[in-house]
């Protein structure tokens, strides 16, 4: 509403008037602006959804629990496996009745070939190393029937002296001697063993 000048009386009616509309038009102002301050503000419009694609699940490691085992490892095995043969045993020599003697020297002779006839793997017949390894030296005691009473050693030697023990084996091995009724006492008869760096012996008597 314009406010118009007029001349008399009503001027100040009119001039009220016009400062009415005026007033009333800025409170219609003041509150316009108010109302739009406390109005909450649009929400922005909602995206659009997207579906995404399901992740595969990732495969479970291995433990080393579980692992796959090693190819190199044996295989066990199998009860129906054969069974390799056992090593062939040497089997002792099998000795002659023993011949008897009339001398003394025919019996040191037959002794001494039987003691190489009953320890085949443990004594040589060629010529003797120089140096010899050990030559110990027994005196063997026998029975009437040739079965040893007593063995005793003369001379055990200091280098290799389980060599004694050897020929202590070989002379039982190779008993009984024969019958010595016909021998005159005491039946008693001594041996030189000569060994070898293999521990393999000869008896002195078959020496030539």
């Amino acid at each position: 509403m314009r406010c118009i000048e007029t001349t008399g009386r009503a001027q100040p009616e009119r001039l009220l008037a016009c400062l009415a509309c005026l007033g009333l038009a800025a409170s219609v102002v003041v509150l316009g602006g108010c109302g739009q301050r406390g109005s909450p503000a649009p929400m922005a419009p909602p995206l659009p959804s997207t579906q995404t694609a399901p992740i595969p699940p990732t495969p479970p490691t291995p433990s080393r629990a579980t692992a796959a085992p090693s190819t190199s490892a044996p295989a066990s095995p199998s009860r129906n496996a054969p069974v390799p043969p056992a090593a062939p045993r040497i089997a002792a020599p099998v000795l002659g009745p023993p011949v008897a003697a009339r001398t003394w020297q025919e019996f040191q002779l037959n002794a001494a070939r039987r003691l190489v006839a009953a320890n085949p793997e443990r004594s040589y017949l060629g010529v003797p190393p120089d140096p010899l390894l050990a030559i110990p030296v027994l005196e063997v005691d026998l029975n009437a029937d040739g079965s040893v009473r007593a063995v005793r050693v003369l001379r055990r030697p200091t280098q290799a002296p389980d060599t004694v023990q050897v020929a202590v084996d070989a002379v039982h091995r190779a008993a009984p001697f024969g019958d010595m009724t016909r021998l005159p006492r005491p039946w008693r008869f001594a041996e030189v063993f000569l060994f070898d760096d293999q521990r393999r012996f000869k008896p002195r008597t078959l020496e030539p």
